[in-house]
């Protein structure tokens, strides 16, 4: 079975990293995995889009996605058309407050996470798309959680290596959150 996600936000979220740490760490548990980046020339607040597809066979998805199963909304400012690309029953983890988790669809399954406050709590307040990648992986236990620690670690500059305890923290503080959800679910 195929699974397929939409990451959507803005530059300087880390949605980019986020991606490739699900899909690197998917392969390392010998998984099949496909990677899409789209993303602005700017570095911060810029449009940053991402599409993972994760099987246990070889794909058939491409990584460029007319429909998917999840997504992880990071920001609402450039994700436009994420939504309408997600199937009935699609899970969405949104980062609450900047994306507002009642403006879904009634058909979609929305998680909220303040992963600013998550992450600012784990003394990772540079990690909020770690926080979300947490999350989501807790819910759909895509991979194994030290799997994710460790394809981030892997993935992770040099001129960034200082950055990854407090990226496993935020990582580990989305994952423990899967009871305490906010705004709706579906």
């Amino acid at each position: 079975m195929e699974r397929e996600l939409l990451v959507t936000g803005i530059g300087g979220q880390g949605i980019q990293l986020l991606a490739k740490t699900l899909a690197l760490a998917a392969t390392r548990e010998g998984r099949y995995a496909m990677l899409a980046a789209d993303y602005g020339g700017e570095m911060r607040g810029g449009p940053s889009k991402a599409g993972v597809v994760i099987g246990d066979e070889p794909l058939k998805a491409l990584p460029i996605l007319p429909s998917a199963w999840s997504a992880i909304f990071a920001h609402r400012k450039h994700s436009e058309g994420v939504e309408n690309r997600l199937r009935t029953g699609a899970l969405v983890v949104a980062n609450t407050p900047l994306v507002d988790p009642e403006g879904f669809r009634e058909d979609l399954r929305v998680v909220a996470v303040d992963a600013a406050a998550l992450a600012k709590q784990a003394e990772a307040p540079n990690a909020l798309g770690f926080v979300l990648l947490g999350k989501y992986n807790a819910i759909t236990r895509m991979v194994a959680p030290e799997s994710l620690a460790e394809a981030m670690e892997e993935l992770l500059p040099p001129y960034r290596r200082q950055h990854a305890a407090a990226n496993k923290r935020a990582l580990e503080v989305g994952g423990m959150t899967v009871g305490a959800t906010e705004g709706r679910t579906a």
